[in-house]
């Protein structure tokens, strides 16, 4: 799969000015949208409704997790790189079920547990995620190493650091231990909810880019937009912990 996508596809991506023009937008749209999502940020809102929340409150932390989900970008598009070359529902339901299984033991046993990690390290390695994913996609390590990662445990390993970020934004907002298990659970469904929802959309959208010809044209420049997206995540993140000290 990845020696015929890297098999003679670096010039012809080069020649093209769309995936380009993808790139910047892209690019443009993580710096816009960055002051918003800033190391796991909660919306003011769904902040203050934590804080004052007491006892059992399941639909509305189903909602507050599918909103993180469908908004949290950097997860989306971590997602978005395992499932660019999955072809057959069986593999995509794998690869999203790992990532939940260590999103969502993180998350408990870190609110649970009062493990406290900052959000900006954990966002810093969300952003390193993407750029893996995307050099994975590219076949870089097999090149450069002559290896590749067992990318089923990647995508476990990541998902279990991604928890932990969101694990800590909770605990600063000081979560009611009045229904705090049966309030994370709910949580932790919506997430899968709003999980669902977002890969639905991409899949639909990738369903239909890989009929057409422009696909094998564009997937290199694809994968480097998404790594740039990552070093940029990673760049933001990295700043806001040096300026935050």
């Amino acid at each position: 799969m990845h020696s015929l996508f890297m098999h003679g596809l670096g010039a012809s991506a080069a020649r093209s000015h769309h995936p380009l023009i993808l790139l910047l937008l892209l690019i443009l749209l993580l710096v816009l949208g960055m002051p918003e999502a800033m190391a796991h940020a909660v919306a003011e809102g769904d902040k203050g409704f934590i804080q004052e929340s007491s006892g059992v409150m399941l639909l509305p932390f189903v909602y507050m997790g599918a909103k993180h989900m469908i908004t949290g970008y950097d997860h989306l598009l971590f997602l978005f790189g395992v499932i660019f070359f999955l072809y057959r529902l069986k593999d995509v339901g794998l690869y999203v079920t790992l990532f939940a299984v260590g999103h969502t033991v993180t998350l408990l046993y870190g609110v649970l547990a009062e493990i406290s990690v900052s959000a900006y390290v954990i966002d810093a390695i969300i952003g390193f995620s993407v750029v893996y994913k995307a050099l994975d996609n590219l076949g870089a390590f097999k090149r450069w190493f002559g290896y590749q990662p067992n990318t089923k445990a990647a995508t476990l390993i990541f998902g279990l650091l991604h928890g932990f970020g969101l694990a800590t934004k909770i605990q600063e907002y000081e979560i009611s231990a009045d229904g705090l298990i049966p309030n994370l659970i709910a949580f932790n469904v919506g997430v899968e909810i709003g999980q669902l929802l977002a890969l639905s959309a991409i899949l639909i959208v990738m369903g239909y880019w890989r009929r057409t010809a422009s696909f094998w044209r564009h997937a290199y420049t694809a994968n480097v937009a998404m790594m740039s997206a990552g070093f940029l995540l990673m760049g933001y993140q990295l700043t806001g912990l040096i300026v935050s000290q």
